[in-house]
Order: C-alpha cells, then sequence, then structure tokens
C-alpha cells in the first residue's frame, strides 16, 4: 500500500458557544474555515483528521508535506512521524498542525485492520470519568452554580479556568472546595496567566483546599521557572500542555523534578504517535499522563493510555449542557467504528 495523494478540504465550522478564557485572552470564535486531511492510498482506503485552521493546513500540506509522503507506505507511522519533525526544521509548523498527517495514518490503518485505533494501540480500558472543565464565568456565585450543575449532570470531578487574577482565583478556589466538599475531586487550570511569584501564591492556596493538580500556572518557556515553582508549592504540577518538541520536551520538565503530572495530547503533541511517547515516558518515572481536550481522538488515547486519570469535557455554557460523549453517570464509552470513528460521532 502506498500514498498516492494528501489532499485538505475545506469546510464552514459555525460559531463556537460564546464563552470567554481569563482576561486578557480570547474566548469562543466566530464561524471558521475548518479543514479535513485525507491520506489517500493505491488501496482505496483514506485516512482523515480534523482542524478548525482549514486554510493554515491546506497551505501547509500543498507547500510542505504532499510531495514528501507520495509514494511511502501509510503504516510506516514512526518513520512519517519523523518526517514531520524534520519538515518542521525548515517550517516552524504550528504545533497543531504536527499531529494531524498522524491521526489520519492511525485512522487509515484503523480502517485497514478493520479495528478502532485504541485497539490498535493496545486497549487497557473501554470507559472512564470525565470531568468537567469550565470555561470562564463570571463570579463566585455563578461558579458554584455551574458546578452543582456538572455534579447533578454525572459529573464527579471538576477543573476550573477562572480570571487569571491570582488572588481572586485563589479565593474562588476555596470557596468552590467548601462548597462541593472533601470528596469531589478538584483541578486547576492557571492559563499560563502568572508569574512564578503569583503562582507560588495560587499553588499555595490550592494546596490547603486539596485540589488534585495545578495546571499551566505559568508560560512553559522555562523548565526552570516551573522547578523553583516546584520547590515552592506542595501540590502536583500538571505541566508540558503546550510546551513544542513532544516527549523530548516533557522529559526535561521531568529531569528538573517540574512535573507532579505531565500533560499528552494529539493536538499538541504530535499526533497519536507523540501522545503515546509521552505517555510511556511518564509511565517510566511513575508519573501520570494526562491526556489534554475533548474529542473522539482523545477518547482513543484515554482508553489506551494506562497512567491516565480522566477525560476532559469542556463545559462552555451556563446553563450546563453535558458533552454528548459523556453519559449521564459521568463516563465516556470506548469508540468501536474502525479506524477514528468520526462519522460516528453525533
Amino acid at each position: 500500500m502506498r500514498i498516492t495523494d494528501v489532499t485538505v478540504d475545506l469546510v464552514d465550522l459555525p460559531a463556537q458557544p460564546s464563552f470567554r478564557w481569563r482576561a486578557g485572552l480570547p474566548g469562543s470564535e466566530g464561524p471558521v474555515t475548518g479543514g479535513i486531511l485525507r491520506v489517500h492510498t493505491d488501496a482505496g482506503l483514506t485516512g482523515e483528521a480534523h482542524t478548525r485552521r482549514g486554510v493554515i493546513v491546506a497551505d501547509l500540506v500543498r507547500r510542505r508535506i504532499r510531495e514528501d509522503l507520495i509514494g511511502r507506505d501509510p503504516l510506516w507511522r514512526e518513520l512519517l512521524w519523523e518526517r514531520l519533525w524534520e519538515l518542521d526544521r525548515i517550517e516552524e509548523l504550528p504545533i497543531y498542525a504536527l499531529g494531524l498527517v498522524d491521526v489520519a495514518l492511525w485512522d487509515l490503518a484503523g480502517k485497514a485492520a478493520n479495528l478502532p485505533v485504541h485497539q490498535l494501540l493496545g486497549t487497557y480500558r473501554d470507559a472512564i470519568p470525565a470531568y468537567a472543565s469550565t470555561v470562564t464565568f463570571s463570579s463566585v456565585e455563578e461558579y458554584l452554580d455551574v458546578a452543582d450543575q456538572c455534579l447533578a449532570a454525572g459529573y464527579t470531578a471538576i477543573k476550573l479556568h477562572a480570571w487569571g487574577d491570582a488572588r481572586a482565583d485563589a479565593d474562588l478556589c476555596q470557596k468552590l472546595r467548601a462548597h462541593v466538599g472533601d470528596g469531589v475531586p478538584l483541578m486547576y487550570d492557571g492559563s499560563a496567566g502568572f508569574d512564578l511569584a503569583d503562582a507560588v501564591y495560587v499553588g499555595e492556596a490550592l494546596a490547603e483546599a486539596g485540589y488534585t493538580w495545578y495546571e499551566e500556572p505559568m508560560r512553559e518557556f522555562s523548565v526552570t521557572a516551573y522547578r523553583r515553582l516546584a520547590e515552592r508549592v506542595s501540590i502536583p504540577l500538571l505541566v508540558a500542555e503546550t510546551s513544542d518538541g513532544a516527549h523530548m520536551n516533557v522529559a526535561d520538565f521531568i529531569q528538573a523534578g517540574a512535573a507532579g503530572r505531565v500533560r499528552t495530547s494529539a493536538q499538541y503533541k504530535g499526533g497519536i504517535t507523540g501522545a503515546m511517547r509521552i505517555a510511556h515516558l511518564a509511565e517510566s518515572f511513575q508519573l501520570r499522563a494526562e491526556v489534554h481536550g475533548t474529542g473522539i481522538v482523545n477518547a482513543h488515547l484515554c482508553m489506551a493510555i494506562p497512567n491516565t486519570s480522566y477525560y476532559e469535557s469542556l463545559v462552555f455554557t451556563n446553563p450546563v449542557v453535558r458533552e454528548p460523549a459523556v453519559d449521564p453517570d459521568g463516563m465516556v464509552r470506548a469508540p468501536s467504528a474502525p479506524g477514528i470513528g468520526y462519522d460516528s460521532v453525533t
């Protein structure tokens, strides 16, 4: 089997539900031109991957990626993963574009084997609990109301994205703990809003309130800054969400003693191949590799990675609308369609 073409079909995607991230960051997007990247083969099989950045990815495929892949065996995923990193050296590919070909190749391989991708990876579980991952709401009172709705909808754990104000966020986190009690796992995501001093302040409040993890309080350019933070707070830091370099960069966080847990994902870590490399690296240090982001590709990863805890389910609105992939009992089930199973998503 050989690759005969790589194409990107542009598709109009509707506006997201209206929401915002912390102060200073854009929130929801209006209508965008998305894309479906397809890897075509002489066997008549096609693998695909989806993106909200269709125009950018189409340009990259046309200029850099297509000619490098034509004629190659699509089952040689490790080689082709390395080829994309070679092209990255020339192009500095956007982090979200690095793994799209890899996802399409896994989709194609699953279709060829007539198996869902998580089974090709080696299934570890057939269901996993989802946590409710909030956007930024307006007040402490609204967060407490949203938390009640999330628990009533079946979610058993909650992660906050708050305002990026260290004092206000610390106060919110402690009030949420008092509101839901000690039995509900809580997490906090700083969305890279702080410098080291404010990150320490929030981390101390989270530790006092018994939060499960403290995610991306600072930009991830400086591993040294994260090491210093880890030395000063007792809450586990969840690191390497948006840092470039897949497992190579994650290794630096671990070696520095800055990682209580690490992030992995198909979107930011070089597709499924990169995500699994990170998961295995973390496991060798007895660390958890928490899958970042929603969607069916990450659902496959959650089923295949032993050392992960939850599926991340975004809560965009108040009133809360539970993601369709999440059952009323708060669980996400293993996809069953061959490949990724995009067509099975409602």
